[in-house]
């Protein structure tokens, strides 16, 4: 998300512009120039193809953090423009950008919620606090909190109607679940990364990203309901961007090349892409569409 500070309106929002780890800082820095590109994904005997990808923002800046829409028509992402974080809503057939919020803090991670007339963000509040917002999608301006207690957040993932998963920020950054419902929140366990995902077939399921060392990190499984946590498979070193393909497939990104790993046919992570050739040298994050036949990914050149 962010990488140093920003100093708006008498704030200090500070973080790393790929990492989203605030930290306190003095000097203004330009975020990364990153760009979101969409891939044409199909899936054949178990194994993950990419084709065609195309640079949708294509601009100097930061753009960043797609998230589709449950439709699968448009993606929400983080564009930052005069020194400031909206969120943005990119038309697929359009092929147009527009902006879904304009307001004096930053947004950052957008979502769509699990009823479909918001959206959720995390929000850097003019004294610097950073804590999960919903907008209405037919009426952006009408915002509200969704959880009043929980900071500071950098990241999140919807699990259910009523229940969250999410990346606080501390000494280690932790993973907390949090209920819409009461509000009241748990923290289940240490030195997390940013990617959180709900993984298809399995209900109240998610996967996060567990940093036991330094150089040692895992993909696991959370379950909502009972908290069990089941280690999945070993990332590749210094990798965390991951997301799940609807059968299931585990993509993760490393440099400029796209990796998979299937549960019934690989042993280890497999090379599927590589943008090298885009002029992409390093891929941070990426998504897949509902339909499961796109892939969008930001690239850094």
């Amino acid at each position: 998300m962010k990488a140093l500070l920003i100093c708006k309106f008498s704030s200090i929002l500070a973080g790393l512009w790929l990492g989203f780890l605030p930290i306190f800082c003095i000097a203004q820095t330009a975020p990364p120039d990153v760009d979101i590109y969409l891939v044409d994904l199909t899936v054949k005997k178990g194994k993950a193809q990419l084709s065609n990808p195309q640079n949708v923002t294509n601009r100097e800046g930061y753009d960043n953090q797609p998230s589709f829409t449950p439709d699968g028509k448009a993606l929400l992402y983080t564009s930052m423009r005069e020194n400031q974080t909206d969120i943005y809503k990119y038309e697929l057939k359009a092929k147009t950008s527009l902006p879904m919020t304009n307001t004096p803090e930053s947004e950052y991670s957008a979502a769509v919620t699990p009823s479909g007339k918001h959206f959720s963000t995390v929000r850097v509040e003019p004294d610097g606090t950073q804590r999960l917002w919903q907008f209405e999608i037919a009426n952006p301006q009408n915002a509200s909190l969704v959880l009043e207690n929980l900071k500071p957040v950098g990241y999140y993932v919807w699990a259910n109607t009523t229940q969250l998963a999410l990346f606080v920020l501390g000494e280690p950054n932790s993973l907390y679940t949090a209920s819409v419902n009461d509000g009241k929140n748990q923290k289940i366990e240490g030195s997390v990364g940013r990617s959180f995902h709900k993984i298809p077939k399995q209900k109240n399921i998610v996967s996060f990203i567990h940093k036991v060392t330094d150089k040692q990190w895992f993909v696991k499984s959370l379950e909502m309901q009972n908290l069990k946590i089941m280690t999945v498979i070993e990332t590749l070193e210094g990798s965390e961007d991951i997301c799940w393909t609807k059968e299931g497939i585990l993509l993760i990104s490393k440099g400029s090349k796209i990796y998979q790993w299937n549960s019934k046919t690989d042993q280890t992570w497999v090379e599927v892409a590589d943008f090298t050739s885009m002029g992409v040298k390093q891929i941070t994050r990426i998504a897949v569409n509902p339909k499961g036949n796109l892939l969008a990914l930001v690239g850094a050149k």
